[in-house]
């Protein structure tokens, strides 16, 4: 047989070989992805179990997947396992070779070193014949959710406002009135019903009179975080960071208040991600689920502002009837802000500041912008 003949047999044979993993190279090929959890705190683990099943009596020479995540999840390292990052997102690659009937299973370390949402979609797949060329490429769907909550901190870590805040149980200065118990009677202020006006007493003195309520130690909380780091900042934040450090305080602030039994809402006037433009309240409650639910809005919030901290406050929580102690952790407080404070104080709210550092860079042009309002 000549050469020529060995020649076209050969070729004949890498084209047949080739058309057929061009056809049926992902008959019978399962690719699945999971994590092992799909929540978690930032600085927790997780692992990606990454599962390969050729259930077909021809091998797979090579196989390829590509994935992108978020950048803010920290890949370790592995030996076929190639991870490209850039500032937001990062490449993930892997290489298998599956014999016939074999089942891959290999599991990812990944490190969560940022609050978030993270979505895998998608995974491209590249298979290859036997001499190493492509044959064929196909998208898997996946649809794999990663919920990350904010950094729970040491509670010592907190800037809390005063030494009231100090002992066995910090919440016990979180007080609301009880409409049962009264002592005696004031003169009305804004904000009081007309059910706890006490007619007599106001028939006596020719003023309105209200009864004095007792207080009972039936708290509610709300941990209200401002993104707003300077008063003129708008939209895009200057200081992610310090809105991301606001967060953990609330995060770490509410599983505290749950776990003494203390019903806790939540404000932020920013927006999540899946409703733009929508600032964020939870009107407080107690227990587990609430918290979990709590910490799913955190995660999938983005950093961004689309309200002001005063306009917030009055369209949010001043038209809530019941009194409530209520966190405000923000960077700033402005003249506005102090008046809205005012007004919730006189309606029988409590207001404590949690300050948030601002950073030196955002110090020096908040002091320019007020030198130059000054001129």
């Amino acid at each position: 047989m000549g050469i020529s003949w060995v020649l076209l047999i050969a070729a004949v044979l890498v084209f047949a070989q080739h058309r057929f993993y061009t056809r049926r190279g992902f008959a019978r090929l399962r690719i699945e992805r999971a994590f092992n959890k799909s929540r978690c705190h930032v600085g927790d683990e997780v692992v990606m179990v990454e599962t390969i099943a050729n259930h077909k009596l021809a091998p797979i020479p090579w196989l390829r997947l590509e994935s992108t995540l978020h950048a803010g999840l920290y890949f370790a390292k592995q030996a076929n396992l190639e991870v490209s990052s850039g500032a937001i997102s990062q490449n993930h690659r892997s290489l298998f070779s599956l014999m016939p009937y074999t089942k891959i299973v290999r599991r990812h370390q990944i490190h969560c070193t940022k609050r978030g949402w993270y979505k895998l979609e998608t995974v491209a797949v590249s298979i290859g014949d036997l001499i190493g060329i492509q044959a064929a490429g196909m998208t898997q769907r996946l649809n794999l959710e990663l919920l990350v909550y904010p950094q729970l901190e040491r509670w010592e870590d907190i800037p809390l406002p005063s030494s009231r805040w100090q002992g066995d149980i910090t919440v016990k200065r979180w007080i609301m009135q009880d409409p049962f118990v009264s002592s005696g009677v004031r003169e009305y202020r804004y904000g009081d019903t007309m059910n706890s006006i006490h007619w007599k007493a106001t028939a006596r003195s020719q003023r309105l009179q209200v009864y004095n309520r007792e207080f009972t130690a039936d708290p509610r909380l709300l941990l209200v975080v401002n993104t707003q780091i300077t008063e003129s900042m708008w939209d895009a934040v200057t200081d992610p960071e310090l809105v991301e450090r606001g967060l953990s305080y609330a995060a770490t602030l509410a599983d505290h208040a749950v776990s003494q039994g203390i019903p806790v809402g939540f404000g932020y006037n920013g927006s999540v991600q899946d409703e733009p433009g929508v600032p964020v309240f939870i009107a407080p409650e107690g227990g587990l689920p609430h918290l979990d639910a709590m910490f799913e809005t955190m995660a999938k919030l983005t950093v961004s502002c689309c309200r002001t901290c005063q306009d917030f406050l009055d369209d949010w929580i001043i038209h809530d009837g019941m009194a409530m102690d209520i966190l405000l952790l923000t960077s700033f407080v402005s003249a506005s802000m102090e008046m809205s404070i005012r007004q919730l104080e006189a309606m029988g709210h409590s207001v404590f500041i949690v300050p948030l550092q601002i950073s030196l860079v955002d110090h020096i042009e908040q002091e320019v912008e007020t030198s130059d309002a000054a001129i």
